[in-house]
């Protein structure tokens, strides 16, 4: 495919001297300054989602407690779900690509810079609606998921629903805006000789997440507009007599392509440090970049398993399970490969390469928990059970923030020219760790004795040792997330400097300045493998090279 011609860079850095530092970062096109921005916006949301977490298990650390009244207790659950998988890793991961991309590339920015910038600003919009909820008689009570009649406006007859639903109108705006963005600049704006099979596997992560939104993000946003036309309009849509399962279908056929939305930009990020760290090339590449879109195929095509309990057709709920069995072989050929990559390499145990393991960890036990629910009778027993919101951690925390901190401690020093705290970092890692399955993997256990999520409270004994565990666990994970900020606070002024390329890296990002500048590359490299850097230094040092793709 021929690379279309580089557009005109303007001198930013010029610009940027005639205005304040505040004007920049409103005004601002550079896909590196928005990709900060969406980061810094969905951290900044992830804290807040933490507080109402712990808020809900200090609820629930003994029984009867009323810590918060039931109503507000509900609230607080829709709120840290909402906000977790909408404004929080699905932003997040949104920004890290936003910076990484186009420079991975070599591509000076996003292919529709102005687009990108209406993108995010389509975020703090849709966060405020979101919110404005709580200043408006009570935000959503309904779970993170919204199911009618909870909705309607018969049950819910405040202005919380209606928020949730505009707010949720504009995030898929905005997700199918920066999807067409990435695609576009992956596909359009590549350096010379990098061919689609020479892509790194981060950007075939966020090719295959971009296409899923594109797919996935209408049907939410039907979802939505057709939830508020029932309130506004009374019609009945999803309110009469089983027009809530219709709701289901179209809410699930966006809600589990969006959990590989948020783990497939994780899978590329691990796909990036494991080989740097192991000094070896990843192993089956190809493997790699089919099973992102066996992950993709399938992704689609398993939704009704939320839906067990609803009365689908047996035949239905037969081939949705051994669908959902079926996603388990591309992600098991990807764990297999990125452990063939890490056996016999001179691994090095840095922070990154901590939390990638950590990841490895942790996702297994969801993705075999995923296997056992995708079994009809398991599901049916364990539908609406605490195991289900074990299950559902392993799998987001365990698959997406893991990978996350992944990535941070890895990009860091190429936002910010410096490198995150070392010590604090092993600090950070383990207090995570040990916090998150102290706090999700015991859940297994209540929801197999029959303890039901979104409870306020409860009246069983024997549950209470068990949820004080939980809650002290909680503790201690949110306490990894302090030890983050004050490295990243630190570090920031402070931390040693990094150079260009401290991880002694393999693809185009590490071939610029750190920071980079606004243009990214003074000159855009040619490309010769899917690890064109690794290959430029072993040629300048006489070394054979890696294969060619």
């Amino acid at each position: 495919m021929a690379t279309v011609a580089q557009p005109q860079v303007i001198d930013e850095a010029y610009e940027r001297s005639l205005w304040s530092p505040i004007t920049v970062w409103l005004t601002t096109t550079d896909h590196k300054l928005i990709g900060i921005m969406y980061m810094f916006t969905s951290f900044l949301a992830f804290l807040v989602a933490g507080i109402f977490a712990l808020i809900m298990r200090v609820q629930l650390a003994q029984p009867n407690l009323n810590v918060v009244d039931a109503e507000t207790y509900n609230q607080l659950v829709s709120a840290h779900g909402t906000t977790m998988i909408f404004f929080f890793v699905t932003l997040f991961l949104t920004g890290m690509a936003n910076y990484i991309v186009p420079i991975m590339v070599g591509a000076r920015d996003m292919a529709f810079p102005r687009v990108n910038a209406l993108g995010f600003w389509l975020v703090p919009v849709s966060i405020g609606l979101y919110y404005s909820g709580f200043f408006a008689g009570g935000a959503l009570n309904a779970g993170w998921t919204g199911y009618p009649p909870l909705t309607s406006k018969h049950f819910n007859p405040g202005l919380g629903v209606d928020f949730w639903t505009l707010s949720l109108i504009v995030w898929a705006i905005s997700g199918i805006m920066a999807s067409v963005n990435f695609l576009t600049t992956i596909l359009a704006l590549r350096a010379p000789g990098m061919t689609l099979l020479r892509l790194p596997l981060f950007v075939w992560a966020q090719i295959s997440t971009s296409l899923l939104l594109l797919i996935v993000g209408a049907p939410l946003a039907g979802a939505m507009i057709l939830t508020e036309i029932d309130r506004q309009f009374g019609t009945n849509f999803f309110t009469s007599a089983g027009r809530p399962v219709l709701y289901q279908h179209l809410f699930w056929f966006f809600g589990h392509p969006e959990v590989y939305i948020m783990i497939l930009p994780g899978f590329g990020m691990i796909s990036e440090i494991i080989p740097v760290f192991s000094r070896k090339r990843i192993f089956g590449y190809e493997s790699m970049v089919l099973a992102i879109f066996g992950i993709v195929f399938l992704s689609m095509g398993v939704w009704a398993h939320h839906m067990y309990t609803v009365g689908l057709n047996i035949y239905v709920e037969t081939m949705f399970m051994a669908l959902t069995a079926a996603i388990a072989v591309p992600t098991g050929i990807k764990f297999f490969n990125w452990m063939a990559t890490a056996w016999q390499g001179a691994i090095e145990f840095t922070t990154p390469m901590k939390f990638a393991f950590g990841f490895l960890a942790t996702f297994v036990i969801g993705g075999i928990t995923g296997v056992y629910l995708s079994a009809v009778p398991v599901d049916t027993q364990l539908h609406q059970s605490y195991y289900v919101v074990a299950h559902l951690h392993y799998v987001l925390f365990g698959g997406s923030v893991f990978t996350i901190f992944a990535g941070i401690y890895y990009w860091f020093p190429k936002w910010t020219g410096r490198l995150l705290n070392e010590r604090l970092g092993n600090w950070n890692f383990w207090t995570m760790l040990v916090g998150f399955n102290g706090t999700f993997l015991i859940m297994h256990t209540l929801g197999l004795d029959g303890m039901p999520r979104r409870i306020a409270t409860y009246a069983r004994e024997d549950w209470a040792g068990v949820n004080f565990f939980i809650t002290v666990m909680s503790f201690l994970l949110a306490f990894s997330v302090l030890l983050f900020v004050i490295n990243v606070l630190y570090s920031r002024k402070h931390g040693v400097i990094a150079g260009n390329d401290p991880w002694d890296g393999n693809t185009l990002e590490w071939a610029t300045t750190s920071p980079p500048e606004p243009y990214n590359f003074e000159r855009v490299p040619e490309v010769r493998s899917f690890m064109p850097l690794r290959d430029a230094k072993l040629a300048a040092a006489g070394s054979p090279t890696a294969s060619d793709h």
